[in-house]
């Protein structure tokens, strides 16, 4: 029967059946052809080629006493404090908001977010200049593990290796990375250790002021830093503040309270049990 006499739905569950795809031999061969010259060398490169963890495994010694309260802090040898995060030690409000502000589909990407990088195109092209990034938190981490100059080949690399890190890691895993590297200004490095120069304490309960601020501060580290230019660092924040807000994730009221505030200066890193911590 032809399928002008069938039904539509008749038609259409005629072409859904497997059995009644017929593809040319021809067209089989080059879809092997593409597999084998595409696939393969990128199955190759990243079998040889994985992301580089150094700086992430270069991180600052840490003192503690016996029940877990930090003495003393330690640089890395290139001068930068970069204390080790872990996503369940903190503020979890912390977490949300910065998935919130930066990444909304973060939990269920596989490293890129095409839709956003569509959106960063679309402004880019009708204003002239990006007024949204497309850059995913894992694209973001693969840059910081491997910095690049910022061009169309190195968002591509990042892009890959975005891939290379959703299939290899858990989200918290690449959450810790991103946590641990992210630029907070000076030779500070890594949500922990931008939290005791400015507040004094661990991240694991922060008032929306502090989440705000360092939510704000990897984007534009040198430009917002809070003891070099307070006011740009109070602005920033205000920012954040504003549109998780918006996104429910604080009270308006709270948020507009918390604006007021002024900016964190930096302070020292405990130095408790000096000479105790340095024979350990």
């Amino acid at each position: 029967m032809s399928d002008a006499a069938l039904p539509r739905w008749r038609v259409a569950l005629r072409y859904l059946n497997p059995r009644n795809w017929w593809w040319p031999a021809e067209w089989w061969r080059k879809a092997a052809l593409v597999a084998l010259y595409v696939l393969l060398p990128l199955m190759a490169v990243d079998f040889f080629m994985p992301p580089p963890l150094k700086r992430f495994q270069e991180v600052s010694g840490v003192v503690m006493d016996r029940r877990g309260a930090v003495l003393r802090v330690f640089p890395v040898d290139d001068g930068k404090w970069r204390m080790r995060a872990h996503v369940e030690e903190l503020d979890p409000d912390f977490v949300a908001a910065l998935m919130a502000y930066e990444d909304k589909r973060f939990m269920s990407h596989g490293g890129v977010d095409f839709a956003a990088l569509t959106r960063a195109a679309g402004s880019l092209v009708t204003s002239g200049r990006v007024v949204s990034g497309g850059s995913t938190i894992t694209m973001q981490t693969a840059r910081l593990l491997e910095p690049r100059p910022r061009n169309i080949g190195s968002k591509l690399i990042e892009a890959f290796r975005a891939w290379q890190l959703e299939r290899r890691y858990t989200k918290d895993e690449i959450l810790e990375l991103y946590l641990t590297l992210a630029p907070y200004g000076g030779n500070l490095e890594g949500v922990r250790a931008a939290s005791w120069a400015y507040f004094g304490r661990e991240p694991d309960n922060l008032s929306p002021d502090q989440i705000a601020m360092l939510i704000a501060l990897p984007q534009s580290p040198e430009a917002r830093r809070p003891d070099v230019r307070p006011q740009a660092a109070i602005v920033a924040r205000e920012r954040v503040l504003m549109r998780l807000a918006d996104q429910g994730l604080f009270a308006k009221d709270l948020a507009a309270e918390s604006a007021d505030y002024p900016a964190p200066k930096r302070g020292s890193f405990p130095t408790i049990a000096w000479h105790a911590s340095e024979e350990a």
